[in-house]
């Protein structure tokens, strides 16, 4: 072998790297680890986020807008155990610099999380599932999540509800993250598509239409898919021994029932009255905003029926016996057609907003039951008003709820929401008028149809209606500590007032 002569700088039998480079290069490197150092002091480390509802401030995330879910759930024909599911989420970042992407699951294990077909790390915080992506995203990027994971069926804090042979979802207000990971909350809607396998003889439907169905000898996958946006809190999935009962609505709207297949022939009569329904609510609001609508009886006890979009959610019980009468049955069907309009079509803009769903779906419901025979709507709002002094000193005002108690996800819904909103309503009809009130209604469900709405902006839209100044009138009907005189009736008092 030969030797060389040792080039300046350097040892013999050393590497040959300059000395001066080699301390340059650790200084470098000793500077870069500093400046990462303090690049990841300055990023927070994953913590739980919300929107900034007020009623629920742990739901919600910011940084992006989801624009759709591709849901995908197995069922192996058992309700008691966890199902197989995999979400994948196509949104859009809004942030100048999203470092961390928060999703809201909570109850469901996590068995792989990808964004850009890159697995990442991931973590829970609180009820939230944090993935942290190799570089933050910036303003206007495709985000693209895509998680492996369970789906717990045990219902007991919503989501899923076990009925005698299977599940249906009940995610309202703050339970859809328990089915799937999601941007829980109302003003972020969405597309969605549902891919449902279960065994052969057992039905799956999902919000939407059917887009596809395949078959094997032992089990068929069923896709679904939305053409409207949805809120997180609507999505719904029946699994079940069940028959899909077709029929037509007005200007061929189709109509899909889902029913137990043992109580179809008792529940047919009661499905064939949903054209008739529909009419009446489109003299009053204009077409139906969907692609297809109908009822998902359950044989289940939940103690309420829910406005699942494009098919709204009823317990057996309430079509069974001589239990309620005939247009009592009715109007709570109308309730939740006309949440179709109100609360889905046009979502709340924050929890708070609700006063705007259930008061406009018990106004429609109290008219349609007299309309049916049931007891006059006059009578209901003097009834209501007598206690609403009571309602808002208990529960707060319609449109100013008082804060839930920590892990009560169904004490939002008071009367102060339902009757007491449906009295504001009242009380504005008789402030501006029949035409004009019915000119509101229609305007509002078309202005912001597929879309996100708040109290503002329905107060606005009530004054361009009817070109008068009423903020004194919904400030003191929406925010105030007590209720203020009815319209037209003097004599009326509350309880509190004697």
């Amino acid at each position: 072998m030969s030797t060389a002569t040792p080039a300046p700088g350097t040892r013999p039998g050393g590497p040959g790297r300059p000395r001066t480079l080699r301390r340059r290069t650790a200084a470098a490197l000793a500077s870069a680890a500093v400046t990462l150092s303090l690049v990841a002091a300055a990023v927070p480390g994953p913590r739980a986020l919300g929107v900034g509802d007020r009623l629920f401030p742990a739901l919600g995330n910011p940084g992006y807008d989801v624009r759709a879910y591709h849901l995908a759930f197995r069922y192996g024909g058992d309700h008691d155990r966890p199902l197989r599911a995999r979400t994948r989420i196509t949104a859009r970042v809004t942030a100048d610099r999203l470092e961390r992407v928060n999703l809201d699951f909570s109850g469901g294990e996590v068995r792989s999380a990808r964004i850009a077909g890159r697995d990442v790390r991931h973590t829970t915080v609180g009820e939230d599932l944090v993935l942290t992506p190799d570089r933050p995203l910036r303003r206007g990027a495709l985000l693209r999540v895509d998680i492996r994971h369970t789906s717990p069926t045990d219902g007991s804090r919503g989501g899923w509800v076990r009925t005698r042979d299977g599940l249906v979802m009940a995610n309202q207000a703050d339970a859809a993250h328990r089915v799937f990971p999601c941007n829980d909350h109302p003003s972020d809607k969405a597309r969605f598509t549902f891919r449902l396998t279960a065994p052969r003889g057992v039905t799956a439907v999902a919000n939407g239409v059917r887009t596809g169905a395949r078959h094997t000898k032992a089990r068929t996958t069923w896709t679904y898919t939305s053409r409207h946006p949805m809120a997180t809190e609507l999505a719904q999935v029946s699994l079940g021994r069940s028959d899909v009962v077709r029929a037509a609505g007005p200007h061929g709207l189709p109509l899909r029932h889902v029913v137990p297949s043992r109580h179809r022939a008792g529940l047919e009569p009661w499905l064939a009255r949903t054209p008739g329904q529909l009419r009446w609510l489109e003299r009053r609001l204009g077409r139906y905003p969907f692609e297809t609508y109908g009822l998902l009886v359950a044989d289940a006890r939940t103690g309420f029926a829910l406005e699942t979009q494009t098919l709204s959610l009823f317990e057996r019980r309430l079509f069974a016996g001589d239990s309620f009468p005939d247009w009592y049955r009715e109007s709570v069907m109308v309730h939740e057609l006309a949440h179709q309009w109100f609360g889905n079509s046009v979502a709340p803009r924050r929890w708070a907003d609700l006063w705007l769903n259930e008061g406009h779906a018990t106004w429609y419901e109290w008219h349609y039951a007299e309309h049916r025979g049931g007891t006059p709507v006059a009578e209901r709002m003097r009834r209501a008003y007598a206690r609403s002094d009571e309602w808002r000193e208990r529960y707060g005002p319609p449109a100013d709820p008082r804060p839930l108690r920590p892990g009560d996800r169904t004490g939002l819904f008071r009367k102060s929401v339902y009757d007491g909103s449906a009295l504001v309503l009242y009380a504005l009809r008789e402030e501006v008028g029949t035409r004009d009130f019915r000119r509101l209604q229609r305007a509002w469900t078309a202005r912001h149809r597929d879309g996100v709405a708040g109290t503002r902006d329905f107060v606005r839209l009530a004054e361009e209606v009817s070109g008068r100044d009423l903020d004194a009138f919904f400030r003191g009907w929406l925010h105030g500590e007590r209720t203020p005189p009815m319209p037209g009736h003097p004599q009326w008092r509350t309880r509190k007032s004697g």
